[in-house]
Order: structure tokens, then sequence, then C-alpha cells
């Protein structure tokens, strides 16, 4: 077959996930599709996968992916007559240790509300459903009917044979070289035997992926490294029906294979493959051994399986995989460029996940938009500073370190940081700030009182609950100073701005000048796109100007969203200017007295009513202050420029020392504003949440003169019942301690699970938000008293659609 010259859509990859996109292209009516891979189908790392296929993932939309997955490969080899190796032989993850222990019985509890089949067993049933597995060191361990095995190749075969079978073609020895861009967008392809013009392109070059991406200046950030299994010869007892075994404590994991066993893992310090640009010419190749590297993972097998001590080691495979910074994949329309869609980083889950992440991928190319929410997945959640190389080895020797081993809530990510820092970074962390991560951006998680240890990390109350909690206690008697400059701040100005962001708005943004106002940009389903603040600025040069706040990890999605929503003809430039503000809050009974004494302009209720803002003098400089609170009570946030903010932080710091003025950080942040039902992105909101299911139905003007995108669909479902419920669940003890992530349990069925949670001093004990489905999310809960499930075990919590109650 020649090269054509044009096709609908060219999808640039032939391994399993580029197959499976294709596949489902065509299975949805679009047929016009050329896939083109520089060496063979599989040649890349497909052909050398294990071909461990489990059904849990992080969260409900995932799950709901993975388990698509396994019915495709299920039904594929009846649709296309080639064999898939697809054996559903379950697989039981097991337990060294209590915590692990608590965390599997967590995942049992998940996995049952996910929809998934999943019971925890004894060490005596797992050594029966895994007769060859040591068990006299094990807690427990849990079991997953419904996972499995594929053979790699044959599925990847299977999916491409499909796709042919609709109409689509696919060539072999054709290297894309170049792509070709006209006015933003992605219009085709250069490869070594000519062109090809198209509508839509599509990424799918495996760990090529990132120098792929580099020649049309899209980011797609993902690093090699070097993976390791062995295949032993026959094994006595090892039978074609073994189930997979995963031992995350070992940092292993086996599959059956022909009567022996593929053995392999995530060992904790990981070696990058340091090959960059990856040659094209490597094609159905492995790197040499390193039983050096691969040592620790022997060990911990020989001690879980000891028949590896006499078994026949009939190979140790090496062959590259790529890993991304965060470990999640990469779905999604590259921001960067418009038609050109990536579907890569697969952190060795490709072949898990290509089903799924194949359907997901041709239902966003088609439709315009995801169908569902996969924020985790999604491009636009990474920055451009992502794809320095430096950074991307050594932070893939650390996720892929982090694969199998124990992660604790709230554990951060330790490589190539400190990255972004506030101008405040040197004095917050001289008085013992303990940082976290967002977005590259360093943010006081909490404060450590005379720079004392961090506590290690727990699953149960955290060594640093007490600090915290004394951050909170200033917050809400005297007044604490937050550095929120990480929020991303967006100006967006021109004639024509007004008329954009009502567009995008749910609420009324034709509001006067210095007004702020909150805000939900939704899809066309209703759901949110984004929650932010936009503060309408005095008009300028270029006409109206809209600053608009939103969270740390949504700049690169909210610059999106908005920016591909701004009409070919309409005046209106979007700026990313988070860099250029400081953001500190002010937060508590004695804000104001402790601004008053820095600044002498009205701050007064009067002078400044909530939810409005002005330029007021501070020290020697001029901010800009908004009468908010994040937190619940009195507040103020100063936007500061950047190169003054350490003088306002420390003339705020002299004026206030006997007031009580304290530095707090987001760990009080985010649990003060729990306790006042403060929503926030990704936890509490997303794609797939309404207004009305959110309780946010006062931030949406369905009267408003201007139609906005989301509004038909809200209409739509105004008045049926709720597919599930935003509710406050306050905790009954204060000794349970929650993380985030349990079932919510409802007259002893799960109906959901906690999205946020922390200490709340109101309360004297946690206090969680979480959404309820099905028939608990149309009942009227004032204080009804159910559970959550907590490390297995139930613990009592009252829900309330409102908390605080008001009087």
């Amino acid at each position: 077959m020649s090269l054509p010259k044009q096709a609908q859509m060219v999808i640039v990859g032939g391994g399993i996930v580029g197959c499976s996109t294709a596949y489902h292209l065509a299975r949805m009516g679009r047929t016009d599709v050329l896939l083109l891979e520089q060496g063979k189908l599989t040649s890349g790392t497909t052909w050398h996968a294990a071909g461990l296929v489990g059904q849990m993932r992080p969260n409900r939309n995932m799950t709901q992916m993975s388990k698509y997955g396994i019915e495709l490969y299920a039904a594929l080899e009846a649709e296309t007559g080639l064999s898939t190796g697809w054996k559903q032989c379950g697989s039981v993850n097991v337990a060294r240790t209590p915590e692990r222990m608590q965390v599997l019985k967590k995942q049992t509890a998940m996995a049952n509300s996910f929809g998934v089949e999943c019971r925890l067993i004894t060490p005596c049933e797992a050594g029966e459903l895994y007769p060859i597995m040591r068990t006299d060191d094990l807690q427990g361990a849990i079991w997953l009917p419904g996972d499995g095995k594929v053979n790699p190749a044959d599925l990847c075969m299977s999916l491409a044979k499909g796709a042919r079978n609709r109409g689509v073609k696919m060539l072999e020895g054709i290297e894309v070289t170049g792509v070709i861009i006209e006015r933003g967008r992605a219009v085709g392809i250069q490869t070594t035997q000519g062109e090809v013009r198209c509508e839509v392109l599509v990424n799918c070059a495996g760990q090529w992926a990132r120098q792929f991406g580099r020649l049309a200046g899209v980011n797609v950030p993902l690093y090699s490294a070097e993976h390791f299994y062995i295949v032993t010869g026959k094994i006595a007892g090892v039978l074609p029906n073994l189930p997979v075994m995963r031992d995350p404590d070992g940092f292993i994991y086996y599959k059956e294979e022909v009567g022996g066993l593929v053995m392999g893992g995530f060992e904790p310090k990981a070696k990058p493959w340091k090959m960059d640009p990856i040659p094209s010419t490597f094609q159905f190749e492995l790197l040499d051994e390193d039983w050096e590297q691969f040592e620790p993972l022997m060990t911990n097998a020989m001690h879980r399986t000891p028949c590896l001590e006499t078994a026949e080691i009939k190979m140790l495979l090496n062959g590259p995989e790529s890993f991304t910074p965060d470990g999640n994949f990469i779905l999604g329309e590259a921001p960067e460029l418009r038609n050109y869609f990536v579907c890569a980083g697969f952190n060795s889950a490709g072949i898990a996940n290509s089903g799924g992440a194949g359907r997901l991928m041709a239902e966003w190319i088609i439709g315009g938009e995801p169908s569902t929410d996969l924020w985790d997945v999604d491009i636009r959640r990474f920055g451009a500073f992502t794809g320095n190389r430096k950074a991307l080895a050594e932070r893939t020797g650390e996720t892929l370190g982090l694969h199998y081993a124990m992660r604790w809530p709230r554990q951060e990510l330790e490589t190539a940081r400190p990255l972004r820092t506030s101008p405040l970074y040197d004095l917050l962390a001289a008085k013992g700030a303990e940082f976290g991560a967002k977005n590259g951006w360093e943010r006081v998680n909490y404060f450590r009182p005379g720079n004392q240890a961090r506590p290690q990390h727990v699953l149960g109350k955290p060594g640093w609950l007490p600090w915290m909690q004394e951050e909170q206690r200033a917050t809400r008697e005297a007044v604490a100073l937050y550095d929120q400059t990480s929020f991303s701040k967006l100006l967006l100005q021109g004639r024509d701005a007004l008329a954009v962001l009502q567009r995008l708005c749910a609420n009324e943004v034709d509001v006067p000048v210095d007004k702020m106002v909150y805000t939900a940009m939704l899809n066309e389903r209703g759901g949110f796109e984004s929650d932010l603040t936009i503060i309408r600025q005095p008009p300028g040069s270029m006409g109206e100007s809209f600053l608009i706040v939103t969270g740390s990890a949504q700049t690169v999605r909210d610059f999106d969203w908005i920016a591909r929503h701004i009409g070919a003809g309409q005046h209106a430039l979007l700026t990313d200017v988070s860099a250029l503000y400081c953001v500190l809050s002010v937060m508590g009974p004695k804000a104001r007295e402790l601004l008053a004494r820095v600044s002498p302009d009205d701050l007064s209720p009067a002078g400044l009513k909530f939810s409005w803002t002005k330029t007021i003098e501070l020290g020697f400089a001029r901010v800009r202050a908004a009468r908010m609170s994040y937190v619940g009570g009195p507040g103020f946030e100063l936007y500061v420029p950047v190169e003054m903010a350490r003088h306002v932080y420390l003339a705020l710091m002299a004026a206030g020392a006997d007031l009580g003025l304290r530095d707090a950080g987001y760990y009080a942040l985010d649990a003060l504003r729990i306790e006042q039902g403060r929503r926030a992105w990704r936890a509490e909101l997303g794609p797939d949440e309404t207004p009305w299911e959110a309780g946010l139905a006062y931030a949406v003007k369905l009267d408003k003169p201007a139609d906005f995108i989301g509004k038909a669909a809200l209409l739509a479902s105004r008045d049926k019942p709720l597919r599930k419920k935003l509710v406050t669940l306050v905790f009954e003890s204060p000794d349970a301690y929650a993380w985030g992530g349990e079932a919510i349990v409802v007259q002893g069925e799960a109906v959901g699970e906690i999205s946020s949670v922390g200490w709340s001093p109101l309360a004297g004990a946690c206090v969680a938000l979480g959404y309820v489905r099905g028939a608990a999310a149309n009942q009227s809960h004032a204080g009804t008293l159910e559970a959550i499930e907590l490390w297995g075990e139930r613990v009592p919590v009252r829900l309330y659609d409102q908390w605080p109650v008001k009087p």
C-alpha cells in the first residue's frame, strides 16, 4: 500500500495504544484513518510488556476505563478471529505489614463502591490461591477474580485487525519527521516518503512521544527507564490458571507463562535510560542485563516464592518503558497546538489501560471535549517547565520506584525540587516551613515550630496535627498569614473581553469595576470545567480588563479553555500573569486591625465591602486588597507586585507581633475551607459535577441576559432527581482520622466516597465533604447517623446537607 496524500486522521505510533485509538475511531464511524509506524507494529515497547491486566485505579472514572478494557479484551477474539491471550485468572495482592494491610482494606471498600468484585482474604486463603507462595509472614491479602492477563503482541494485532476490518489504513516502516502547522493547527505530517495532509493528528508514539512532540512545539513530559523481569523455565505447581500475584512490599509481581513464571517489579531506586534522542531504529530491541539493579527484586522474590532458588532462569529481560512526572498517563488535545492529540506515557500499564484509553481518546477527538472527568490524565495538568530533561530523568527514577512502594497520605514527591518559588520562600523556610509542591510551585503545608524534625508518615493522626491546629487557632481567634502566591492569575483584555467571559461563565460577570465574582465555567454537559474568581479592573488601552484568579494546578487547563473560546472575530487577549503577582492572605478576626497599622486606607466593611477590591497603600507599596476569605470568617487577600512582596510581608509581620499573627500553611487552609463547606477543584468539582449536585446554585444566574455554555444542560436537569449530591460528614469520634477516598456507607451500602477531609476546630473532630449517589442523593440529611469505611472498620459519622447548621 502506498502512502496516501491525505487522511482525515493520522495516528503516529503502532503500539497497542495507537492500534486501540484507531480501532475505537473506526468503531465510532471515523474510518478515514491512517496509522503510521516507523518500524513494525508492536516493535517499540508493546512486544516486551508483561501483560498484566487489573481493574482497580485510584478513582471511579479510571476504574470504569479499566473495566471496559477487560470487557473488550474478552470479546475481541470473537470479532477479529485473532487470539488476544486474554485469561481471567484473577489476581492476589498480598500485604507484609500492618500498614499495607490497612491500605488493602481501604482498596477493598473503594473497589466495592466502584462496582469491582474484591474481597479480603487470609494468608491461608492466599496460599490456597497461589500455592507456590510463602505466607507465614503475611498480614493478609485481597482477591480480585475479574483481573487477568493477555499476550500483549497478540492483543495489539487483534486490535489492528479490528481497525483494518473497518477501513483503517496501517503502514509500517514509515518514519514521521515533521508536523505541518498552519494558523496554530496541525494540518499534516512530513515523512521519509512524503507529506500527508490531515484534519487531526494523534501522537501515540510511546517512549518517542516526547521527542516527536518537540517537532511541533508540544510538551509531552515523559522519560524512559530500564524495566526488568525474568522468565523462568517450567516450575512444578505452576499451572495455566495460576492467578497474577503482586507483593508490593517486595516491589514484585508474577504471572504464569508456559508453565513457568514471569517475575518483575519496580525497584525502589529506578534506572532512567539516558538515551536522548531514542533512535528510530530501536525496534524489537532490549537493553543489556543488569543483575545488580535487579538484585533487590530477585532477593524479595526468592523469599516470597522459594521455588525461584532452583528454577531455570531463561533470561533477564530489560526493556525500556516511559514514565511521567506524576505516574499518570497523558491524554488530550495539546494546549500548544489545535487538532494535535496525545495518548502516551502509560507508566508500564499500557496493556491494562490501552483499551479504555483508546476509547476515551476517540471520544475526545470526535466530541471535541472529554466524555467524562479525565483531569488525572489530562495533558493540560502539565506546564511547559515539565519538559526539562534533567528534571524528567530524576523524577522518573523516583516515580517508577514508587509504583509499588507504600504511598503514605500526603506524601510529596521529592525530586526536581525546589523549582518555582515565592519571593518569601527563604524567609518561610528559615521559620520551619514544610513545603509541598503543586504545578511546580513550592507551597507551605505547615510550619515546624523551632524547626523541629519532620514527623514520620502515618495512616492515623499525623505528628504535624498539633502544629496545624495552632495555625487554625490563629486563623479563628487572632490573625494568620498565608502565602498563596501559587494562585494562577490570567489577564483578559480587549473590547470583547466581557462578551467572552459572559459566554464562558455561569454567573453574572457584567459587574462594576473592582467587584469580585465567584463563578463556574461549565461544559456543555453542565459540569465544571473550572471554578474561579474574576476581578473586573478599570478599562485600559486595550479596552475591558479582567483579572482571573484560579487554582495553582489549573493554569494551563483554564488558559486553554478560555483561549479556545475566544472567537475568530473577537478582540480579546489572554495573558498568564501568574508570576507577576504574589497573593498574601490575611485571615482572622484581627485581620483588619493588622492592616490598619500598615495602611492609611479605609478597610472597614463600609470602606471595602465583602467581595470587593481596591488599591491601597501598604507600607511603602501599593497593592490590591480584596475582602474575601476562603476559610470563612473575616479576611483579606492582598495582590502584591512580586518585587514588593518581601517588603509587604515583613511590614505585616512587624506590625502584627502583639496581635498573635502567625504564619500558616495549606493544610490549615484546606481543613478550614472544608469546615466551612468551601468546594475545591479536583476534589468536589470537576467536569462530571453540576452546580445542582455540588450545591452551588447560588453561583449560577440562569436569568442573566447573556447565554452561557452549559445553560441548556442545567435547565434540562434542574427539576430531575440528582445523580449524586455533595454532603458534609461530621465524625462522631475525635480519635478517627481520615485522609480522603474512604467509602461512605448509608443504610449499610457504599454509596460514594469522601472527596476532602480535615480537622475541624468547630467540631473537635474530622469533617469531610463527599458525594452520595442513588437514593441517598435525593434524601435530606440533617445529622443522619451513618458511617464511613476507615481502614476496614465502620466509623460513625453524621451526614448534613449543610453544615455548620445555620441558626
